[in-house]
């Protein structure tokens, strides 16, 4: 509408997980009382049968109010539904509290092949198009059969189904858009899975070594109902992350670690044998082949029912799904450019917008006071009672792109994302550190590459289960190392805002056959900038603060092609681009624009060996060699900026 305006572990983490600083300084100002949802609501579980007969474990509350008829609010989750049991409440139910106050069906199912649900899991399943019979069955069709049990059998709902979910439960909300059941009226993806080649798993075919202790979540299979885990996290027995990782070696060296105690029929792992799933999809299949392209919802975007109203929602610093919600937008637009799809990007990682929080921060840095409470008022209860309660037009008084500058710490509302008066820009990467809109000369800077002393992504020494607050890391650190290169322009004069995405176009050479190449777009603070007062670790200050606003990783090996990698020839001339999602950021006037470039990021993502092999997690330590880099000074940084 063009003129209109993701184991309760991980569940905990999207909602509720804040840094240590950030536990200190923030308090609760939404309260809601423990026992308000079995006060106000009855407990339903039921088993709905799939077309292949498959039964998928279903919860419903319904409020106890049964004077009207209410909208069903769903989640499809692979994190479990629980508490089980009909006695057993969850504190609060639905995408926010406004939502489950003001009455709601609001209804949670294990997905097929997770806890309760019977069936076979498959991570990411691939979407199935034109199905012949019952046997074929995707996200879509078992999202279509619970719609259609739960609009037939669940008392006083008013016909209208809304899906939403956060991550994992995000990816199910917009397949629930595909092939969509006519009841399906609202649909809020929000940090949607989008292609695990690009999003949370791999960045650009580099695999996120930091989320490895994740693999086992995903991937160890059972094909009975269980209400407790039946899967183990590894245990790296130590709380630095960066020493274990560079000790293990090879990516082949984890092998060990999934090695399970059978339970029942849960498939078991041996150092020997590797058997959990996902584990031997990621280490068999290190380009993007027929494993990895069906599971890319992306392009089935097409099979969207204009019918859905969407909204997408994502937070500019979410360290594990960026690409899914900013793709998951534009493939909608792309493909129903007639439908009414809408997106609001905020000052969040993964997931802060359904905090009852009311400072926001992001690691270190502070963003403001309620801006979570705010969306869920102003924006997701609004989105959801105009499509399930109201009269479900496109004029929902809603803007079609709600986007928060992360500079200037205000939102903003446009009609287009991205915005209709922004304009391309390139500055290149000069001589003497200068980043400038004039390439000036011929010039280049050279690092070495050592891959014993990698460039970290934190300066913490801690082991995260997956990272996110390194998103607004102070670069400092990684700035005053000699291998990471450094460009920036004079002190701005006025400011200088970027709307939209960012193409790193490096003109590079190595004396290697492989290597990664990561660029960072850094807001550096004046020297005498306002301090903030409070959430900054102690070593911290804001003068001179170096702000990652965006960053990213290609895999050099895939500069032409994902599916088909191909060397480096040696100190030969090459061009490597990147694409870094969208940013809304303003470069305010006393700042510098700074880019850094590197070639390793760890263990934020493993280690390119540098020598080119078939498949880097089969490389032995004979392929990891340092290498010399080359950045010459025709590289351009494309921004999108407003005008």
């Amino acid at each position: 509408m063009k003129t209109f305006f993701k184991l309760t572990l991980l569940l905990a983490f999207l909602v509720s997980s804040c840094s240590k600083n950030e536990k200190t300084t923030t308090t609760e100002v939404t309260e809601v009382e423990d026992t308000y949802v079995k006060d106000n609501y009855d407990k339903q579980e039921v088993t709905i049968e799939m077309r292949d007969g498959i039964k998928l474990h279903t919860t419903i509350y319904s409020p106890k109010d049964k004077s009207q008829k209410y909208p069903i609010l769903m989640m499809r989750t692979p994190y479990s539904c629980r508490p089980y049991g009909e006695n057993e409440f969850r504190k609060k139910i639905g995408p926010n509290t406004h939502l489950m106050k003001e009455g709601n069906i609001i209804v949670y199912q294990d997905v097929r092949g997770r806890w309760m649900s019977e069936g076979i899991y498959d991570n990411m399943r691939a979407y199935i198009p034109n199905k012949t019979d019952n046997t074929q069955i995707d996200e879509s069709s078992d999202t279509y059969d619970t719609i259609e049990w739960l609009v037939n059998n669940v008392e006083n709902n008013n016909g209208n189904v809304g899906t939403w979910g956060i991550s994992y439960p995000g990816f199910y909300a917009t397949y629930s858009t595909i092939d969509a059941h006519p009841a399906l009226k609202a649909a809020s993806p929000q940090a949607c899975i989008g292609d695990f080649f690009f999003d949370d798993f791999h960045h650009n075919g580099a695999f996120l070594l930091s989320y490895f202790r994740a693999v086992s979540l995903f991937g160890t299979m059972k094909d009975v109902p269980k209400d407790s885990a039946w899967y183990k996290l590894p245990d790296l027995g130590t709380k630095d992350q960066y020493q274990f990782f560079l000790d293990a070696g090879p990516l082949s060296n984890l092998n060990s670690y999934f090695e399970y105690e059978k339970l029942d029929n849960v498939i078991t792992s041996k150092s020997d044998q590797v058997d959990d799933v996902f584990w031997k999809e990621i280490i068999d299949h290190p380009n993007y082949d027929s494993v990895w392209k069906p599971k890319g919802l992306i392009q089935n975007l097409k099979h969207s029912k204009s019918s859905v109203a969407t909204m997408i929602v994502g937070g500019f610093f979410d360290a594990e799904d960026l690409y899914g919600p900013f793709e998951t937008y534009k493939a909608i637009e792309k493909n129903n450019p007639n439908a009414y799809n809408t997106m609001v990007f905020g000052p969040w990682d993964h997931g802060r917008w359904a905090s009852t929080r009311e400072k926001n921060f992001v690691g270190n840095y502070y963003f403001g006071d309620s801006i979570s409470l705010n969306f869920q008022r102003d924006i997701e209860t609004k989105f959801f009672n105009h499509f399930l309660k109201g009269d479900g037009s496109k004029n929902s008084g809603l803007p079609e792109a709600y986007v928060f500058d992360t500079g200037k710490k205000a939102w903003s509302s446009f009609e287009n994302w991205p915005p209709a008066n922004s304009t391309k820009q390139e500055m290149y990467l000069n001589a003497n550190q200068e980043l400038s809109v004039e390439k000036k000369g011929s010039s280049k800077e050279v690092f070495i590459s050592d891959l014993k002393r990698p460039v970290p992504y934190s300066e913490d020494i801690k082991t995260v289960f997956t990272p996110r607050k390194y998103m607004t890391d102070d670069q400092r650190f990684a700035a005053r190392r000699p291998d990471v290169l450094i460009y920036e322009t004079e002190v701005l004069t006025e400011d200088f805002t970027l709307a939209g995405d960012i193409m790193a176009k490096l003109k590079v050479a190595t004396t290697g056959t492989d290597a990664d190449w990561i660029v960072k777009v850094v807001d550096v603070h004046p020297h005498d900038t306002e301090e903030q007062k409070e959430g900054m670790q102690d070593h911290l200050a804001m003068s001179n603060y170096h702000l990652m606003v965006r960053s990213e990783v290609m895999r050099g090996r895939f500069r032409n092609s994902f599916e088909n990698p191909e060397p480096f020839v040696p100190n030969q001339k090459t061009a490597v681009n990147i694409k870094l999602q969208d940013v809304y950021h303003t470069f305010k006037k006393g700042h510098k624009l700074q880019i850094q470039v590197q070639s390793t990021w760890f263990p934020l993502i493993d280690l390119n060996p540098q020598t080119f092999v078939p498949n880097i997690y089969k490389a032995t330590e004979e392929d990891f060699k340092n290498q010399t880099h080359t950045i010459f000074n025709d590289s351009a940084i494309e921004f999108s900026v407003l005008k």
